[in-house]
Parts: C-alpha cells; sequence; structure tokens
C-alpha cells in the first residue's frame, strides 16, 4: 500500500494539452505572430504611459513652485534663476526675454506685443509638442488590438471547422484546442487595447490642464514684459491684504447760510 502511494507521488503529473503555449503550438505561425504583436504593443503602451506621467508629474511639481515664488521676485531673471534649469516654466521664461532682446535688434517696425506674444506661442507650442508625443501611440493600440485579437479568433475557429470536416465528428479533443486558442486571441486583445485607451484619455485630460497653467504663465510674462514690471500678477497671501482698503471716514458736513429776517445773514453748522 505504502509503495503505491510512493509510486504515485513519484510520477509525474500529465501535461495539460490545452494551455496557453500548448494552444500557440498548435496555432502555427500565424497564432505566435498575432501574440507577439499584442505582447510588443503592450509594452510600448505601458513604457509610453509611465514615462508620460514622470513628465507630467514633473511639470505639476514646478507649477506650484512657480505659483509660491516666482512672482515674487524682482525680475523675470532673478525669478528664472529660482527655476530649475531646462524646464518648461524656465523655457518659456528664458523665450521671452530673448524675444525682447531680439525685438531690439529688429530693422523692420514690428510691434513689441506681437513680436513677444508670437515667441511665446511658439515656447508654449513646443512644450505641448513634447508633451503629446507618444499619445497617438497609444491611440493606435486602443483602436487596432482588438481586431488583431479577433484576426486571431477568425484563424482559431477556422481551424477547428477544418478539425470538425475532417474527423467527421464534432468531438471535444477535436475542436477544444482551437476554440481555446480563439478565445486566448480574443482575451489578449481586450487586455492590450482597454489600458491604452483608458492611458491615452487620462494623459490627454492631463495635459490640457498643463497647457492651461502654461498658458496662463505665459500670459503673465507677456504683460510684465510688455509693461517693463509694471504689471505682474497677484501673488496669493501677499495681494490680499494690499487690496484691502481701509472704510472712508465720513465727511464733516457743510455750513449752510440762510438769509435773516432782518436783512442779516445768518450760519447754521
Amino acid at each position: 500500500m505504502l509503495t503505491t502511494i510512493l509510486a504515485a507521488g513519484a510520477a509525474p503529473a500529465a501535461e495539460n494539452p490545452y494551455g496557453l503555449w500548448e494552444a500557440l503550438e498548435q496555432g502555427g505561425v500565424i497564432a505566435w505572430s498575432v501574440f507577439i504583436i499584442l505582447v510588443v504593443f503592450l509594452f510600448f503602451s505601458l513604457f509610453i504611459m509611465f514615462v508620460k506621467l514622470f513628465e507630467q508629474q514633473k511639470i505639476i511639481n514646478q507649477t506650484k513652485r512657480v505659483r509660491a515664488g516666482f512672482w515674487q521676485s524682482n525680475n523675470l531673471r532673478e525669478g528664472a534663476a529660482k527655476l530649475e534649469k531646462n524646464s518648461a516654466y524656465r523655457q518659456i521664461v528664458d523665450d521671452g526675454l530673448a524675444a525682447q532682446e531680439q525685438h531690439k535688434l529688429l530693422t523692420d517696425p514690428v510691434e513689441a506685443h506681437d513680436w513677444l506674444h508670437g515667441s511665446l506661442a511658439r515656447s508654449e507650442a513646443a512644450i505641448n509638442s513634447q508633451l503629446g508625443s507618444g499619445l497617438a501611440f497609444l491611440a493606435t493600440v486602443g483602436a487596432t488590438a482588438p481586431f488583431i485579437g479577433l484576426f486571431g479568433t477568425v484563424i482559431g475557429i477556422y481551424r477547428a471547422l477544418i478539425k470538425i470536416g475532417a474527423a467527421g465528428q464534432a468531438s471535444i479533443d477535436a475542436v477544444a484546442g482551437p476554440v481555446g486558442e480563439a478565445l486566448i486571441m480574443t482575451a489578449l486583445g481586450l487586455v492590450v487595447a482597454v489600458p491604452a485607451v483608458l492611458a491615452y484619455n487620462w494623459l490627454q485630460r492631463r495635459n490640457k490642464a498643463i497647457a492651461e497653467d502654461l498658458s496662463a504663465f505665459s500670459n503673465d510674462v507677456l504683460g510684465f514684459l510688455a509693461s517693463e514690471g509694471k504689471v505682474r500678477p497677484v501673488v496669493a497671501g501677499k495681494g490680499a491684504a494690499a487690496t484691502t482698503a481701509k472704510p472712508a471716514a465720513p465727511k464733516p458736513a457743510a455750513p449752510t447760510t440762510t438769509a435773516g429776517t432782518t436783512g442779516g445773514v445768518q450760519t447754521r453748522a
């Protein structure tokens, strides 16, 4: 009895003929090609998602620092020194200062406001373009991955029908492999597509919020340059006290004069 139990425990476990790798082996070149394409799509989608998330969070942190102390500086150069080198907000300030210097060298008269506005707009567009790079790949994966998986599904069902026709009867052992392969390809297509679509929409929403902050900052820089430092945004916590006005004291009543009955003039307060 003990010998029988030990022999049964030592016996190798029976292999599953309907696992993932077995289904891919049965599918041949087409199944492996679809599987590899979907895995590559998933890898690059995750890579782009994490890289863009890191870039966006870096700019969001810069926004907090700009709001905290940039406009408390005496001039733009002093404020730019507080920002990280090669950061998005530093690029806008540097481009604005460079455009101001270049305007003095123009021989053809151009309005300073138009020149500065165009330079700052180009700087914003370059930053937004950098943030948006790679998102088109996520959109492409989200749109095509289900159909690539569906292609594998169609091939699997086609092979199942061929086996049924060759066997002359629809037995489970004849169609389980190809049908299982077909279902696996459908699932892989959805697993790759859904995260890509969610990441695309989420990153696009964050890019829109960042673009709004950059546009507001660019407009503030333009106002500062165009007014030679006289116009700047109100710093939170500092402008509130400055803008609170004291109530005006009541003015004393003006004296009035009335003519007396005897022709004299009497004054009443």
